[in-house]
């Protein structure tokens, strides 16, 4: 049963790629696949940047919205990525869905989304997690456990029982990718590889197959 399965993914994957003009319709429909098979996680995305000697960072993100412009994720600015984005204005990101054997990956622009939007979403999170976002001074170093309590426990009389507003130094930001790569395992390693490239993010897009 198993081996028809992966025969029927495999047959789809190749028509997406033969009919896919449209990357970012491509990724909603894998995206949309991932939800329904992924077990936990479906929007987990690997999110590299460069710190200012060009070391290479990277770590798992959220992703928490898409559209034509882009794939959106919050973050304290103030944080080892926050710093690198704003030095680089450039990030990539790499999305692996284990059980349709399939990733894609993301190279692009950053920018910020629009104060209104991150006020929203900030709105949207529990409140644990916005006392959190102010509690938490992200990538610096800890004294002590008891020391993130305690500002957690000072934050949470701060605002006590009303709105838990959102820190000026925590915002979404927008990868506007200029490079996408729809990648599908096949046997013996020779996976189908299909990229997406533009110049800037008003140019349109030229599609090419790549070698495994």
């Amino acid at each position: 049963m198993s081996g028809q399965f992966d025969k029927i993914k495999h047959l789809t994957a190749e028509r997406d790629f033969a009919r896919a003009a449209d990357p970012f319709a491509l990724f909603g429909k894998w995206f949309a696949d991932a939800r329904e098979t992924e077990a936990e996680y479906p929007e987990a995305m690997c999110l590299a940047t460069v710190d200012e000697d060009g070391m290479p960072d990277a770590r798992m993100v959220l992703l928490k919205d898409y559209d034509e412009k882009g794939f959106v994720f919050y973050t304290n600015m103030e944080s080892a990525k926050g710093r690198q984005l704003t030095a680089s204005g450039k990030a990539a990101l790499n999305f692996w869905w284990r059980d349709l054997h399939r990733q894609v990956r993301i190279r692009g622009l950053v920018e910020p989304v629009a104060d209104a939007e991150s006020d929203a979403y900030f709105a949207s999170r529990p409140r644990g997690s916005r006392i959190g976002a102010w509690a938490s001074r992200q990538s610096r170093q800890l004294e002590s456990r008891f020391a993130l309590e305690k500002a957690v426990a000072r934050y949470a009389a701060k605002f006590n029982v009303g709105p838990v507003p959102r820190p000026d130094y925590w915002r979404g930001n927008r990868v506007v990718p200029l490079q996408m790569e729809f990648w599908h395992e096949r046997p013996f390693r020779l996976h189908e590889r299909l990229v997406f490239l533009r110049e800037d993010p008003t140019s349109g897009w030229t599609r090419k197959l790549l070698y495994p």
